[in-house]
């Protein structure tokens, strides 16, 4: 149970396991004395390499290696040695790679990263975009290793430079000194690290004249709306384009257990979507079979904001008959049965779908990609007590990522690599929004940091790429999200959506990592400025 905990909070985040830990993990891990840690010093190891991403060979320059980033306020005069870490202080790993024989202001960068929070970035490094790929299996578990790892042909290497960015304290990261947790460990501490971490690597590798982009997953949305907010009005570094993958700007609206907070509606409504698409994918729908996916999720989307949306918003007004209505509705659209849905009031939140829809075969679906599906541990619990699709890829991704590092980066011989660290209990989930005087006291809703900054650079553009069987950031969430940025209409253009037939880790399908990279490519190359 607590290795699937700790590897389901290494890809997104879940809101029962980031507010309260139990006291045998705060047990479990205790932290080494500051006084033990010796200063933290860059490092980097450099090797090569080529692949041919989307037809197109690519000879590269590959760097595995470290930069040393401190908290806001941090003084380099007084400590500019940092002796004996009295202050908080941050190692952050990368893995860089650098297309041979381009000049910086004629090849676009990207900075990619994972979330969690409290996640490393092997999922994006050797699923989606590096140019090594580890193969899994498409909704099912994976067998054991040996691991096959092949050049990746959906390498946005044809387009861009990659770098992939290891949090404070994750995979070969490490923070020490006073208040460490404190210093990184939060929504701000977070971003401003990331600030400082990009900073120096335009400086150090001298491509502050290169186009710029931030590619997050899950969390990691969460921070590149912090984080372009902080490099555009703070830093005075414009971006092209800020690229998020399984959105969640605003927590208020997760499917987790929104029944903690009644009175509030939208997460059953946006979630209802990715229920429908869920059931048509393991043929749970009663009637007729729904040939265009698509087209099907455009009406359960309709049904959602409209006839569903009033019913939950009546609450106890709601007649009996009304009631019973909206439940066959719902029944027609999920596939659950009408008694069920009945007695959970027209209200059934993520963990309780999982468990619930393939209950009469004992198995329960993912809930980062639900194509996915695994054993019940508890044929009588409420909700699914672990990920299957976690479960089913993550031993491939992280053993395929340490025998890579070590055999083909040449780092990290002498190192331990964490997937994952435990920040439930330590991270300040508080934020301040721009212009606000102090952190807000609500859920953490990021929308306005990145509507300050798309209205600071008006040339800024976002892509948003969603899966349709993504449980723990709803595809329609994302949309209603973007659809409430307060932005100028002028603005709205500048955001773009794209669908793909999988999940959280919309690359764990091969078909929709191709997909995904020709729209990333295309984002990339019409915002580049490289052509005007």
């Amino acid at each position: 149970m607590k290795r699937a905990l700790l590897v389901l909070a290494a890809l997104t985040f879940t809101a029962a396991a980031a507010y309260a830990d139990d006291a045998s993990d705060k047990k479990a891990d205790a932290k080494p004395a500051a006084a033990q840690q010796e200063p933290f010093k860059p490092d980097q190891v450099m090797t090569s390499g080529t692949v041919t991403a989307a037809g197109t060979s690519v000879d590269y320059q590959a760097v595995a290696g470290t930069l040393v980033v401190h908290p806001k306020g941090w003084d380099d005069v007084v400590d500019k040695d940092n002796k004996k870490n009295p202050d908080a202080v941050a190692s952050m790993f990368y893995a860089a790679y650098f297309k041979k024989g381009a000049a910086p202001g004629t090849r676009p960068i990207t900075f990619l990263y994972n979330g969690g929070p409290g996640s490393a970035t092997v999922w994006l490094h050797m699923g989606a975009f590096g140019p090594k790929r580890v193969v899994t299996s498409d909704d099912s578990h994976t067998p054991a290793a040996p691991y096959k790892l092949i050049d990746n042909d959906s390498s946005l290497l044809d387009v861009s430079d990659l770098v992939f960015i290891d949090a404070p304290g994750a995979g070969f990261s490490r923070v020490a000194g006073k208040d460490k947790e404190k210093a990184f460990f939060g929504v701000d501490g977070d971003a401003y690290a990331f600030s400082q971490f990009i900073q120096q690597f335009l400086s150090k590798y001298g491509r502050w004249n290169s186009p710029k982009y931030l590619f997050g997953e899950s969390y990691g949305t969460t921070r590149s709306a912090a984080l372009i907010n902080v490099l555009e009005t703070e830093d005075n570094i414009d971006f092209n384009g800020v690229i998020l993958l399984s959105q969640i700007l605003n927590y208020s609206m997760s499917p987790d257990r929104p029944e903690t907070n009644p009175g509030v509606d939208q997460p059953y409504m946006l979630a209802l979507p990715t229920y429908a698409a869920t059931a048509w994918y393991h043929h749970k729908l009663p009637g007729a079979p729904r040939a265009d996916l698509p087209k099907f999720l455009g009406e359960v989307q309709h049904f959602a904001m409209g006839d569903y949306a009033a019913a939950l918003q009546a609450g106890t007004a709601l007649t009996a008959a009304q009631r019973n209505a909206i439940a066959i509705k719902l029944h027609n659209y999920t596939g659950l049965p009408v008694a069920y849905i009945l007695k959970a009031n027209l209200r059934i939140n993520g963990g309780e779908f999982e468990k619930n829809l393939l209950d009469d075969t004992g198995m329960s679906t993912g809930r980062l990609d639900t194509r996915f599906s695994g054993p019940d541990l508890d044929p009588l619990s409420q909700r699914s007590d672990y990920d299957p699709q976690s479960a089913a890829l993550s031993s491939a991704y992280v053993s395929a990522f340490n025998d890579y590092v070590r055999t083909q980066l040449n780092y990290g011989q002498d190192k331990t690599y964490i997937p994952s660290i435990r920040v439930g209990r330590d991270w300040n989930f508080q934020h301040q929004q721009p212009g606000a005087r102090g952190p807000g006291r609500g859920a953490v809703n990021v929308l306005v940091d990145l509507a300050n900054a798309m209205k600071y650079n008006p040339n800024l553009k976002v892509l948003l790429n969603a899966g349709y069987f993504d449980m723990a950031t709803p595809y329609y969430q994302g949309v209603y999200e973007m659809r409430h940025l307060p932005i100028p209409q002028r603005l709205v253009p500048n955001v773009q959506f794209h669908f793909y037939q999988s999940g959280h880790m919309v690359y764990a399908h091969a078909p929709a990592l191709k997909e995904m990279h020709d729209t990333v490519a295309a984002f990339i190359n019409s915002t580049s400025n490289l052509n005007h």
